[in-house]
């Protein structure tokens, strides 16, 4: 299948509402049609105006974080769309990408 993989980039202290934008990345781009998505956690990064940010030693607060999921292009637009109207900044990098599954599917 032909799709998108879209990488949206964050702080681990980031809210949206009373909710990790984290957590409601993922759910939320679930609901508006991604086939599938990760979270991952990283040690240091910059973001787009040059600050650097990282994991602590003792705090998390600054940890980078990317969400990465694959949707095909209705879901693309609908998620995108969703998200400008949430108001919600996030930085992110779009991949057009094929995806699909190998071996045999399990019920």
């Amino acid at each position: 299948m032909q799709g998108y993989q879209l990488t949206f980039f964050t702080e681990q202290n980031r809210k949206h509402g009373h909710q990790s934008i984290c957590d409601w990345l993922l759910k939320f781009a679930e609901q508006h049609g991604a086939s599938g998505g990760t979270l991952m956690t990283g040690a240091e990064g910059f973001d787009h105006a040059g600050k650097f940010h990282s994991a602590g030693f003792f705090e998390l607060a600054d940890q980078p974080l990317a969400i990465t999921v694959y949707v095909d292009e209705q879901a693309c637009q609908s998620l995108m769309n969703a998200l400008a109207e949430e108001d919600v900044d996030l930085s992110y990098v779009k991949i057009p990408v094929e995806f699909g599954r190998t071996g045999r599917s399990v019920a």
